[in-house]
């Protein structure tokens, strides 16, 4: 190794070229470094989940996701609006269901006049087609025991609750939504759910499709902001979300989707699954999404409250990691932030 450095060094001093390939020329002045940029992010990417309560001129904090507050439908739409001004591409409703309107078969969830179909009209009103609209479909928010399905017999069923999902896809529809988002993870949903929006005239209704949600402890804060916390209690999703340490089941997860009718697929968390969005967009010809979850927000938060992170560098570096890994529309509760540093 010595003579190697050495006979390099004398072929430098002798006006050699070495190296002769030097990388770090691409990065010598700022303009230099944007022009051979590989990736960019720009608002458009962004989708930002907003949790919706009943009332007016309503916000609660979410203790366990700092800056995140549940938002009454007129002050949804004016979020909504502003997200629009921003250059977002599109919000995600979820709803804050009350306890009254929650029962083991999540009937609530087929219901015009409940909360996601109201903050859906009441935003679509407000921006028109300037911003997407994203409804979820599951029935965690409308169910007693949290699942996102009906439940017999201490298990979450397949097909019974995919006649359900359907009657809610289409209610959602007919309130304005722009998107479809099923995130139960039930076999079979995304094909009944297409036939179900084209035969009452929606056939141009996208649907992204949560196709690799994993069992995932990351999403904590999120059930907390949406009150099915208490109902899930000690119980878990196993039965139905893909278990983490599975990376080949979700091309077949995907693979069937798609086959089925889905216009864009989800993975779900963000950050601890991005060989999986690499995997995926490597493998399918199809738009990729994907959620930086509840607890994985609230880590970045609080320790940039601790002052253990600069907040702005990090969560960009996060959003440039997973347009890097493959994705072409990121779910994320920095969106609002993202934009305005993104405007500076």
């Amino acid at each position: 190794m010595t003579d190697f450095l050495n006979n390099r060094c004398e072929n430098r001093a002798g006006g050699a070229a070495y190296p002769r390939t030097r990388l770090r020329r691409n990065r010598r002045w700022p303009w230099l470094r944007d022009m051979v940029q590989e990736t960019w992010l720009t608002p458009a990417n962004l989708i930002w989940p907003l949790f919706v309560i009943e009332g007016e001129n309503r916000r609660e904090a979410v203790h366990s996701m700092p800056g995140v507050e549940r938002l009454s439908v007129d002050l949804a739409a004016a979020a909504a609006s502003k997200a629009a001004e921003l250059g977002i591409g599109a919000v995600a409703i979820f709803p804050v269901t009350p306890s009254a309107y929650k029962s083991d078969d999540g009937r609530h969830a087929v219901d015009p006049k409940n909360l996601i179909c109201q903050a859906t009209k009441s935003i679509a009103a407000s921006v028109g087609d300037r911003i997407g609209i994203v409804c979820d479909v599951a029935l965690d928010p409308y169910t007693t025991h949290g699942q996102d399905g009906i439940v017999r017999d201490e298990y979450v069923v397949n097909d019974e609750t995919i006649s359900v999902l359907c009657d809610q896809a289409v209610n959602q529809a007919r309130a304005g939504a722009t998107m479809i988002a099923p995130s139960d993870m039930m076999d079979g949903r995304i094909g009944a759910i297409r036939d179900a929006l084209d035969a009452h005239g929606y056939q141009h209704i996208p649907i992204l499709s949560y196709a690799a949600k994993y069992a995932s402890a990351y999403y904590g804060p999120f059930r907390d902001a949406v009150g099915s916390a208490k109902n899930l209690g000690g119980a878990d999703k196993k039965t139905y979300q893909m278990n983490p340490a599975n990376s080949d089941e979700a091309i077949r997860e995907v693979e069937l989707d798609i086959q089925e009718g889905a216009d864009m697929i989800m993975v779900k968390p963000g950050m601890p699954y991005l060989d999986i969005v690499r995997r995926l967009h490597d493998r399918f010809p199809v738009p990729i999404a994907v959620y930086q979850v509840s607890g994985e927000y609230a880590m970045l938060k609080f320790a940039a409250q601790a002052g253990a992170l600069d907040e702005q560098k990090v969560v960009l570096e996060s959003m440039i990691a997973f347009r890097r890994a493959g994705a072409s529309a990121i779910l994320t509760y920095f969106a609002h932030d993202i934009a305005c540093w993104l405007s500076e």
